[in-house]
């Protein structure tokens, strides 16, 4: 699906064919939109800018020279976009193209920063006159829905402390949720480091109008202080992690202790009857009251092995 956003006496009036390039030009276009293109689409498409429309293979390379690049007359600029899940995170690609100010974007999945973009353009398209404002203002609201995921996974990881606070019931399920919430967590860094890697890109390049430097700088601090919550808020999680496991732990030693204590308790009664129950003569043995001493001798050595334990604060 193609939308192409273009000028019309102040508005911004939106097209859904790719028939409609004829009766435009291009200082009059602001936005073309290729949501899950088809081809005559992207044909059409490149032959109104005059130049190539990159693949999805070539957007999604992790290469520094396939993330961004340029030419006399255009900027490409490829970045993941991420999108929640009710338990997971997923990365959409995009791709990003600059020519002669007409911003150019290839997509494939519904992105939320997009649609609400779109609404906004047409309801103040005074503040929306190029291309290149529009890839500005892309990029603010995508790291301001970072800044949100953020913030939520704040609250997520202070419930999990709290939960281990109050001592509630600590099993390998709740374990497993931490250690989501790490790859969460890993994701929107490696989410907001690329948007990191555009924005300086942008600031280098001489095909970038020099008027919006200042929004890019703003937004560059803005993306490094999200970087440092990530970092923080990772930090958060593994020393809740340690904390978790270090509980699990200590359930299972006392576990273990008692199981211990237990047999070391009965080591010295088992011995005694093992003793008389050997098939020999032994003294007291034959009598009618033998039973009664063997039984005293275990109560006994029970008794001595738990008073020493007592004594040693061993129980």
């Amino acid at each position: 699906m193609i939308s192409i956003y273009y000028k019309v006496a102040g508005q911004i009036e939106v097209a859904r064919s790719v028939t409609d390039f004829q009766d435009m030009e291009r200082k009059d276009v602001v936005w073309i939109d290729l949501y899950s293109p088809e081809g005559e689409e992207k044909r059409g498409t490149e032959a109104f800018l005059g130049t190539t429309i990159q693949s999805r293979a070539q957007a999604e390379e992790i290469e520094s020279s396939s993330r961004f690049s340029e030419t006399d007359h255009a900027i490409f600029a490829n970045t993941n976009f991420l999108i929640p899940g009710p338990e997971e995170y997923s990365m959409e690609s995009v791709s990003f193209i600059l020519t002669d100010s007409v911003l150019t974007t290839v997509r494939e999945s519904p992105l939320r920063s997009f649609t609400d973009l779109q609404r906004r353009m047409q309801a103040f398209p005074k503040f929306y006159p190029s291309g290149n404002i529009v890839f500005v203002s892309i990029l603010e609201q995508r790291v301001d829905l970072d800044a949100d995921m953020i913030e939520l996974m704040s609250k997520e990881i202070a419930q999990y402390n709290r939960k281990v606070s109050l001592g509630e019931d600590i099993n390998e399920e709740f374990l497993l949720d931490i250690n989501q919430l790490q790859e969460n967590t890993m994701m929107v860094r490696e989410n907001i480091v690329d948007k990191q890697r555009v924005v300086s890109n942008l600031l280098k390049t001489d095909l970038f109008p020099q008027d919006l430097r200042s929004k890019l700088n703003v937004l560059l601090k803005d993306i490094s202080s999200l970087i440092n919550h990530t970092n923080f808020s990772f930090e958060r999680l593994e020393y809740l992690q340690n904390t978790v496991i270090g509980l699990i732990n200590l359930d299972q030693n006392k576990i273990m202790k008692v199981f211990t204590l237990v047999s070391l308790l009965l080591m010295p009664p088992t011995l005694i009857a093992s003793f008389y129950g050997m098939n020999v003569n032994l003294p007291m043995s034959g009598q009618w009251w033998d039973w009664v001493v063997i039984l005293g001798l275990m109560l006994i050595s029970f008794a001595l092995i738990l008073l020493i334990f007592k004594k040693r604060k061993m129980l």
